[in-house]
């Protein structure tokens, strides 16, 4: 049994310590807002905050995580960072097929909590990590941009 501090709420699991945090969220929590991508930590969709900072939930056993907080697409729109990156988001258009945009967000959320003005190349170096098989990546910055109230955040 492990406990976890997700979303703010302490939730016990009963999982083995090396389970991936990304299947406990999904398939022991339900939570399947994060999302399975290479299983590598490599394409950024399965990204959660653990203590605030940008994480492959993929390859995070919940060892590493018990005690710490995590906070998941599910979570992160009750933040006011959070919030406005969800908002501009959908203002831009942001997402075609939509599967890497929650660790998009996770990502944006991330950057703009630590810099909340970032210039175009503090946003390509924080969202490198993070693919987009669809391409969006010109209305990931734009909306980033609007989010930190940055003109020029249209896409």
């Amino acid at each position: 049994m492990t406990t976890l501090q997700i979303n703010g709420r302490s939730t016990v699991v009963d999982a083995p310590e090396d389970t991936p945090l990304l299947w406990v969220l999904r398939d022991h929590l339900g939570m399947t807002g994060t999302k399975f991508g290479c299983g590598m930590a490599m394409c950024g969709a399965c990204t959660v905050h653990l203590d605030g900072i940008p994480t492959r939930a993929c390859v995070t056993p919940i060892s590493s995580v018990a005690g710490r907080k995590v906070t998941t697409i599910e979570g992160v729109g009750a933040t006011k960072t959070g919030a406005a990156v969800q908002a501009a988001w959908q203002k831009i258009g942001v997402p075609q097929c939509g599967y890497c945009q929650a660790g998009q967000i996770m990502t944006a959320t991330a950057l703009l909590n630590g810099n909340g003005k970032p210039s175009d190349d503090d946003i390509e170096n924080a969202m490198a990590g993070n693919l987009c098989r669809c391409g969006t990546y010109t209305r990931i910055r734009a909306a980033i941009k609007t989010a930190a109230g940055i003109e020029g955040g249209t896409a």
